[in-house]
């Protein structure tokens, strides 16, 4: 007994380590990240009015989109596609490349990933610090994009932790470091893109070359620190995981191929709480799965798929205004990058507040109540900040918009993480990340 005892404290701190240690890696890579957003639409106006050859030429692709669908000919209309063409290619190469990461990091472990990606972002960082054109921009958005692994990286580690509640935790702090990332990130890069133009550089230098410090020192931490979370003798074979067309195809996505091909699939019977998950189901009646106590069986795969569905309309909704947010106060209400930048410390604020007060003190099976109310949230935020005429009115909207990215991907994230375990999680875990690549 105290042997097993002392294998549990073992365990324990084990995790409390890694989770630390998790937490700082992230809380590094969302700073270097976050620090564009606010700058955004500055940059692209900034090359518009410099007539870049790269820029004009991409500019006649959205043009062809835009006379397409009759979107109107008006600048503010432009900018927004341009900007949203740009992030649409950088989630791609996500989306692209996170089941060659995720791959390679079942077969060589989860630290050589991470230090792999952390040099590619390094690399993308320092193009955009010495990028005086819109194809030097581009080409750091390209391998940004290629190499964004360390979000996935750090969920599949926080997986691999042998105790649910470590994991539990482990998430909670995943989302903790987002929220500290989005809000103290954009405000750094407004104002270091403020002080930048008092030195006669041009504005977006120094928050680039910040960033570069950000992933450099994320890189010495992970070589310092971090250990190998994933448990030795159950390292994938090169086929473990299927066809790689299981982890690109947006069907077999939906479908969660790749976890079924495992040799522990979820348990086949499995059920969910209540009704509370309806509204994500559908007619459900249709799939015979609603009985006659009104209570909801579904398979484990089953509740994977849901979750999989609701996390990808959640963020295709979500990822749309998260975009174009930007484009839309510096379009309506003229603001600055240092605006912009008080606008996602706001909203990283409420995050923090809600997941702080809140978020980390839902009781298991609560969850899925929690995550429909968050989304229930979404429609008025969306009428308020898309109608909104002054101020007051749109940062109303962006607080409710704040509540429901405090909870809802913290909680799906939970109720994934209830499903096996390593590998067969760390399968579920990236194929569910792969739906948000999808938006």
């Amino acid at each position: 007994m105290p042997a097993m005892n002392k294998s549990a404290e073992d365990e324990a701190s084990f995790s409390s380590k890694v989770i630390g240690i998790v937490f700082i890696i992230l809380l590094l890579d969302l700073l270097g990240f976050t620090l564009i957003l606010p700058l955004l639409p500055s940059i692209l106006d900034h090359y518009a009015q410099a007539g870049d050859v790269t820029y004009r030429s991409l500019q006649s692709v959205v043009d062809c989109f835009r006379e397409a669908v009759g979107i109107p000919m008006e600048k503010k209309y432009n900018t927004v596609l341009f900007g949203g063409l740009i992030g649409s290619l950088f989630s791609l190469l996500q989306f692209l490349s996170s089941p060659v990461t995720g791959a390679l990091s079942d077969r060589h472990g989860r630290r050589p990933l991470l230090i792999l990606t952390t040099l590619g972002l390094i690399s993308s960082y320092a193009v955009w610090a010495v990028s005086r054109s819109f194809g030097m921009f581009l080409l750091f958005r390209v391998i940004g994009g290629i190499c964004k692994g360390n979000v996935s990286l750090c969920t599949a580690i926080v997986a691999d932790l042998p105790c649910p509640k470590a994991r539990n935790r482990g998430m909670a702090m995943i989302g903790v470091a987002f929220s500290l990332g989005f809000t103290v990130g954009p405000l750094m890069g407004a104002y270091f893109a403020v002080s930048s133009k008092t030195t006669g550089n041009v504005f977006y230098e120094t928050p680039a070359r910040l960033a570069l410090a950000f992933s450099v020192a994320d890189l010495f931490f992970i070589w310092l620190m971090l250990p190998e979370t994933l448990p030795k003798g159950i390292k994938a074979s090169p086929s473990a995981r299927g066809d790689s067309w299981d982890l690109l195809s947006p069907l077999s996505l939906f479908h969660f191929t790749a976890v079924t091909k495992t040799k522990e699939p979820p348990s086949k019977e499995s059920k969910c709480c209540s009704l509370t998950i309806l509204p994500f189901i559908g007619p459900v009646k249709r799939y015979g799965l609603l009985t006659g106590s009104g209570a909801v069986f579904l398979t484990g795969m089953q509740k994977l798929q849901v979750l999989g569905l609701v996390y990808f309309c959640y963020l295709f909704l979500f990822s749309g205004l998260e975009f174009t947010l930007s484009f839309l106060t510096h379009q309506r209400f003229q603001f600055t990058s240092m605006q912009q930048g008080k606008m996602f410390f706001f909203i990283g604020v409420i995050m923090a507040l809600i997941q702080g007060g809140y978020a980390r003190r839902i009781k298991p099976g609560q969850h899925i109540r929690a995550v429909r109310l968050a989304i229930m949230m979404l429609v008025p935020a969306f009428i308020l900040i898309g109608l909104s005429w002054n101020v007051t009115m749109l940062y109303v909207g962006l607080a409710l918009y704040a509540y429901a990215a405090a909870i809802v991907v913290p909680c799906l994230s939970t109720l994934v993480a209830d499903h096996g375990e390593t590998p067969l999680l760390t399968d579920a875990f990236l194929m569910y990340l792969l739906h948000g690549h999808c938006c």
